[in-house]
């Protein structure tokens, strides 16, 4: 099996390069299965809405997407390129952290008799 590893990584290390470089993520890789999972247990089974959609990727195409990613926040990072704000893709940031900025903010415009007013997106 140690052989077969160590065989695949040029292979695997080749395409990874290749997709990079000419930024085409391989056709194989953007199929996946979807399966209809419950939300919570005890939820009513016959609701779609019930349901949440979970996509079976294969594992290259999540080793791929997660190298790609490392890449990117890497450069941006490496170059300020981060919105100072940003709190998704960011280590150390989490939405506790977006949280607490905003409880944060609301707080202190309260306490200078400012009006505030929240819109929400999701």
């Amino acid at each position: 099996m140690v052989g077969e590893e160590v065989w695949l990584a040029p292979f695997i290390t080749g395409l990874f390069n290749v997709s990079l470089v000419t930024g085409c993520f391989p056709a194989i890789f953007k199929h996946a299965i979807v399966l209809p999972l419950l939300k919570k247990n005890g939820l009513d089974k016959d609701q779609l809405k019930n349901y949440r959609p979970v996509s079976d990727s294969p594992f290259l195409t999540k080793l791929l997407e997660r190298v790609v990613q490392t890449q990117l926040q890497g450069f941006l990072t490496a170059h300020s390129m981060m919105l100072i704000h940003q709190s998704a893709y960011r280590q150390h940031h989490s939405t506790e952290t977006v949280l607490l900025k905003l409880l944060s903010d609301l707080q202190q415009a309260k306490n200078r008799g400012q009006l505030s007013a929240l819109c929400l997106r999701d």
